[in-house]
């Protein structure tokens, strides 16, 4: 796997804290990385974005953001609103088959969730997978309304004939409720995917070296990590 494509079922679900951790766990086991933030939107010029704050925690990664809108909407949205150039899966596509070249893994993050539209032709991070024939990763939230999210997700993965490589819960809580419990079981059944990780809650605000460390156990070996999923649902009781 050279290209991993990472997605989430919606807005803030961990997506960026877990691409942290699925670099952090690759540079552990000796693989470079580069971090391709496809539209970063609702920040300023002169504030770090995503692809920043991954390589905040996860270390010596190569990052590349290909444009920045300042509202927080939809890059397409926000693009238009600016008046600037919105991003294409083309260019995303091609971007990443370029840091491919001179990295062991490229991990491209999108904004928001798998369809929300790039340009005024309605491109998404979808159709800059299939250009990359790349599998995606979906990050997921951990309680009530997940299962339907996320399948809606794995659904529109399948009908374009992509690969879903897994699932990976983005914030688990230190106290998961009943719900959250029967979403390990039900989350790899809706999805027809592997549960690959489920990363604490505020597992950002750790520092970079204790966030480095830690990776490796919240996924799993396929993210070159040690989380068991049986092991974990059998401690939460699930």
């Amino acid at each position: 796997m050279r290209i991993l494509v990472i997605t989430g079922t919606g807005t803030e679900v961990g997506k960026t804290v877990t691409t942290a951790a699925v670099a952090a766990a690759a540079l552990a086991a000796g693989r470079s990385v580069a971090v391709l933030k496809a539209a970063q939107t609702g920040v300023r010029p002169d504030e770090p974005g995503d692809a920043a704050e991954v390589a905040r925690l996860a270390g010596a990664v190569t990052t590349t953001e290909l444009a920045r809108y300042p509202e927080p909407l939809a890059p397409g949205t926000a693009a238009r609103r600016a008046g600037m150039t919105p991003v294409r899966p083309q260019d995303v596509a091609e971007a990443a088959a370029k840091l491919a070249t001179d990295h062991d893994l490229v991990l491209v993050e999108g904004a928001g969730g798998l369809l929300v539209r790039f340009d005024p032709a309605g491109g998404t991070l979808a159709d800059a997978a299939q250009l990359l024939r790349a599998p995606v990763l979906v990050v997921a939230s951990a309680g009530l309304g997940t299962l339907n999210t996320t399948e809606l997700t794995a659904r529109e993965l399948r009908g374009r004939q992509l690969d879903l490589l897994g699932v990976v819960i983005g914030s688990w809580p230190p106290s998961p409720d009943l719900a959250s419990r029967c979403n390990l079981t039900d989350l790899p059944d809706v999805s027809a995917a592997p549960l690959l990780g489920a990363l604490p809650a505020g597992a950002a605000t750790l520092t970079p070296t204790d966030f480095h460390t830690h990776a490796p156990s919240w996924l799993a070996p396929r993210l070159h990590g040690t989380w068991d999923a049986e092991g974990f649902r059998g401690r939460e009781g699930a």
